[in-house]
């Protein structure tokens, strides 16, 4: 699958279509895809603001600083490469649901 050839155009349509497939089905993904899932996807759309706090005391400030580490691994893509590494996510963690080729 060489998605790198894929038209800006059919790019973004696959990546709306993996976005909603991912958003809408019942699997359950282990914690770590669902990070990336999400880094992948803010990354791309150049949404990465993230407060997060030194010490958190917290679930929430402690699932925030999992995220801000999630945004730091993807950060050195660019918006295309992380596109098509959510596409390819979405291809590989949904099987039948979503399937690109």
């Amino acid at each position: 699958m060489n998605l790198e050839k894929y038209s800006e155009e059919d790019l973004d349509r696959l990546f709306k279509v993996a976005y909603s497939k991912v958003s809408g089905t019942n699997k359950k993904f282990p914690q770590d895809v669902l990070l990336y899932f999400y880094a992948f996807y803010k990354h791309a759309k150049s949404d990465s603001d993230l407060k997060v706090t030194q010490n958190p005391i917290n679930d929430k400030e402690l699932i925030s600083a999992f995220k801000a580490n999630a945004m730091f691994q993807v950060k050195k893509f660019s918006q295309k490469e992380s596109k098509i590494k959510y596409i390819k996510l979405a291809n590989k963690y949904l099987g039948d649901e979503f399937q690109i080729e």
